[in-house]
């Protein structure tokens, strides 16, 4: 079967041989992969023309909406992934994590939606006062990038790698190409057929290379973004292609690094710790038969538990059983096909010269249903470097499979050196109960890992493990793991954004950005923002309040409701030395008191106070201070039903501005109110 390709808005069958895909378990053709006939710069121009203009009419908080969409209707359909999944050699554990990880993905980008807003472009950070009477202020925004993508994914992991990276870009209005690794592009294929399919997604947003790809990047320009997953090799050679320096097209590098695990001192043999390190370790060396970017390939263990490290680990190992995955009781499939058998091997072999091999055997293993012979099988390989300072193999050859080095350590300095040797990992665990060991390998050795574990009893029962990136952190590592940032929440969505400073009027900016800017203009109307609906509330709508004149009284019915009796309301002898002049007003009082202020009483649109976003107490309110407020709407943050029965509703910021007698700002606040749709059949 020859894989199809999709392009320019059509399904492409490839021309050519192509390249052959086989099954890692028995060696059969599965099908044949190629990019014959693509026309890369045509699908680019398409991308941009189409899928990026389509994306960009899109408002921040519709394209999660969409991307919640995608995942529900791929979580319905995911059973279907893993026969295929199967093929490539993985066990089902495997397989969930790259369909049910990716999925999971998609997942977490949608909920991002409500922190990036309703808009086209992101409103980035506070605004920036740059003249003295604040007519004249500055605030940076994010915008898409007008071009197009191409994500360059590694064939460990073809759905999540896929949907880690597109749930960043199609987030922030960027078309993507996909080329997954044309080892595995089959069940990649299978998936963005679906999505084709389903018409969530516009048309142009995606389109699929399944093949090799060369010249996949020659007609890219300034407006477009590289992200690259695979070795360290690979991904320098293209990111030093002159064009792509040239145009300062921004690449996204993720390769393979030698992560390690170190056991702390505390973790002697027979405590939880120690048992909880033998088994993570296990665990990263045999998920996906060790081909995880993220796996354990160095564990440094104190030189006096050396022995009962390898011992433990011996004994776990051998427990692991090699097969079929789809057989009962199989523990580890095989590696993804035999080509890349001959590789670990290799490697291996080199490494044996100077770390011998002491758990495990290239040769000599059993197979559970299914023909050693035809397949892509390995067997769990621990080696082990007695001297790691100066025999350097261990830290600079990766064997991408089930292999992993143990090595001693004389103290916790050498361990955090020997981590670094590694030049850059995307992760490190450090098994430990003591906090010292923890703060300081997190001090010394953090500028070397993108993430660190910090593993023991209190963490494991909920720990997504060392080898599992999670999308609302980091994954991606310094120096050999790439420099890059493949998952992070808001960040990853940022590096598809342009960010631009706006500089003028705040009235101006206010109507730009659609969020209320200090200084700008208010809307003051006969009707109070409390009696209207959410989509007829608009930013600067503004309320300027009565006025009330605090007294002594006051702040003693505020203290005997409140039970905050501190001294500076309560007692004006206790006040040498401090900054106040005279019994002062409880902030919470002044803030209560405007609430009393600004809130109009009637039932109507607003459902509920939904709470608080910051609140500055900025000048001492005395007896006899007259207090206002300038209640303005700030920004307005949509929400869809979560069912038929709910209640159409989105939520309203305002500024709470108090100010006194002389006009100075006493307190600003920013409060959060759930407000009813007029329309309620509104889904977004």
């Amino acid at each position: 079967m020859k894989l199809k390709n999709y392009a320019e808005g059509r399904w492409q069958e490839h021309k050519g041989e192509g390249f052959a895909q086989y099954n890692a378990i028995n060696g059969d053709l599965i099908s044949t992969a190629s990019s014959e006939g693509l026309d890369y710069e045509a699908m680019a121009d398409y991308a941009r023309r189409i899928g990026g203009k389509a994306l960009r009419a899109m408002t921040f908080y519709e394209r999660g909406f969409m991307l919640k969409k995608l995942a529900l209707h791929l979580n319905e359909i995911k059973k279907k992934y893993y026969a295929v999944s199967y093929l490539s050699g993985a066990t089902k554990n495997d397989s969930w994590v790259d369909i049910d990880g990716g999925i999971g993905t998609l997942f977490a980008y949608a909920s991002l939606r409500r922190q990036l807003g309703n808009q086209r472009f992101y409103v980035d950070g506070d605004t920036a006062k740059i003249s003295t009477n604040g007519t004249f202020v500055g605030q940076h925004i994010m915008s898409p990038k007008q071009g197009v993508v191409v994500h360059i994914n590694a064939f460990n992991f073809p759905i999540w790698g896929m949907l880690e990276k597109l749930s960043a870009n199609l987030l922030a209005g960027v078309p993507t190409i996909v080329k997954p690794s044309e080892i595995t592009s089959y069940l990649t294929q299978a998936m963005v057929e679906d999505i084709i399919s389903s018409g969530i997604i516009p048309e142009g947003a995606i389109q699929l290379d399944c093949g090799k790809g060369h010249g996949i990047l020659d007609s890219l320009t300034s407006q477009d973004l590289v992200t690259f997953t695979g070795s360290a090799t690979t991904g320098r050679m293209l990111k030093s292609m002159p064009h792509i320096i040239e145009n300062a097209i921004p690449f996204n590098m993720e390769s393979d690094s030698l992560n390690a695990a170190i056991l702390g001192e505390d973790a002697a043999p027979g405590t939880p710790t120690f048992d909880i390190f033998i088994k993570e370790v296990r665990r990263e060396m045999t998920t996906k038969a060790g081909q995880k970017c993220t796996a354990i390939r160095r564990i440094m263990v104190p030189e006096k538990y050396l022995a009962d490290v390898q011992t433990a680990l011996g004994k776990s190992l051998g427990q692991t059983t090699v097969g079929d995955p789809a057989k009962e009781g199989v523990r580890m499939g095989a590696i993804v096909n035999r080509a890349q058998v001959d590789i670990v091997r290799s490697r291996v072999l080199e490494m044996a010269k100077k770390t011998p091999i002491v758990v495990g055997d290239l040769d000599n293993f059993e197979v559970q249903g299914a023909d050693k012979s035809k397949g892509a099988f390995l067997a769990p390989i621990l080696m082990l470097n007695e001297d790691p300072i100066n025999i350097l193999e261990s830290h600079e050859i990766e064997c991408f499979g089930p292999v992993s080095t143990l090595m001693p350590y004389k103290d916790l300095d050498q361990a955090i050196e020997l981590s670094k040797m590694g030049k850059g990992s995307l992760v490190s665990t450090i098994a430990t109960d003591d906090v010292h060991i923890a703060t300081e390998y997190a001090i010394e050795a953090s500028a070397y890992h993108g993430r660190i574990l910090v593993l023991n009893e209190a963490s494991a029962p909920e720990s997504t493990g060392h080898g599992s990136p999670m999308p609302q952190l980091n994954h991606g590592g310094p120096g050999r793991a790439g420099g890059g940032e493949e998952l992070g929440g808001l960040g990853s969505v940022k590096h598809y954004l342009q960010r631009t400073a706006l500089q003028g009027h705040p009235t101006m900016l206010t109507e730009i950005t659609q969020r209320y800017q200090y200084g700008g203009a208010y809307k003051e109307k006969d009707v109070h923002p409390f009696r209207k609906y959410f989509e007829d509330i608009e930013i600067g709508d503004t309320v300027i309040t009565a006025k009330h004149t605090v007294t002594t009284t006051d702040i003693v019915n505020f203290a005997n409701v409140s039970g905050d009796n501190f001294y500076a309301h309560m007692d004006e002898t206790s006040l040498e030395g401090t900054t106040f002049e005279g019994r002062v007003a409880h902030g919470y009082f002044v803030l209560s008191k405007a609430a009393g202020l600004f809130v109009d009483a009637k039932k109507g649109p607003v459902l509920l106070n939904y709470g608080l976003d910051e609140c500055r107490f900025t000048k001492p309110v005395y007896p006899g201070s007259t207090i206002g407020v300038r209640f303005t709407c700030k920004e307005k943050i949509n929400q869809e039903k979560k069912s038929e029965d709910d209640v159409a509703k989105g939520i309203v910021k305002f500024l709470v501005d108090i100010y006194d007698e002389t006009g100075d700002t006493v307190a600003l606040a920013t409060i959060l109110t759930m407000v009813k749709k007029r329309n309620q059949e509104d889904e977004l």
